[in-house]
């Protein structure tokens, strides 16, 4: 049985779907693409009129170290809450940005990277990679107004409670419009 030419394309078409799709070549594919997609989307501002003020911060959180934490400790502050996961490939990919970002602001902005996944899993990937985030994982659900319907979602929240940017997927979230915004929200 001799193959066409059309039907080896398909074939290659096939292998080389199912190499993107179902191993780990694909997952560094899909991080590379949604890297060079974030690059050029800085998240978008939340028009005055739509924004949404956080009314409940209890949210209880577990650090890596195992220290519970609730919310409720960054109400009148700055923070950005960014909920993620190690096999999302756009989580994946805007991390480096974030890294930059909080090395910038860490004294003066509360961070909280949300992971949905293993611990061992989170602590492995991080030593990895070389990132020193602070860390948490769900230990009660989280307030309404940031409950995101997928991953990675992303809000920064101002000292008086306003939601100012809620972005989903990835984003480069070391741009300047977005350092911009968080020296405004620190001087409020």
């Amino acid at each position: 049985m001799k193959l066409s030419k059309e039907q080896i394309n398909n074939v290659i078409w096939i292998l080389v779907l199912v190499l993107i799709l179902f191993t780990p070549l694909g997952f560094h594919l899909r991080v590379w693409a949604n890297k060079v997609i974030a690059a050029t989307m800085s998240a978008d501002v939340v028009e005055d009129d739509e924004q949404i003020t956080l009314e409940d911060y209890h949210w209880n959180l577990v650090d890596l170290e195992g220290k519970r934490t609730d919310f409720q400790s960054v109400k009148g502050k700055v923070a950005v809450v960014n909920v993620w996961a190690t096999w999302c490939p756009p989580c994946v990919a805007e991390l480096p940005s974030f890294v930059e970002l909080y090395a910038d602001y860490k004294d003066k902005v509360i961070f909280a990277f949300v992971a949905n996944d293993e611990k061992t899993k989170v602590e492995t990937f991080l030593e990895k990679k070389g990132y020193a985030l602070p860390v948490y994982f769900q230990a009660s659900e989280a307030p309404q107004e940031l409950m995101g319907s997928t991953i990675p979602v992303t809000y920064i929240i101002s000292k008086s409670g306003k939601i100012v940017v809620d972005e989903e997927g990835a984003a480069n979230w070391n741009s300047e419009r977005i350092r911009r915004l968080l020296d405004e929200l620190i001087a409020e």
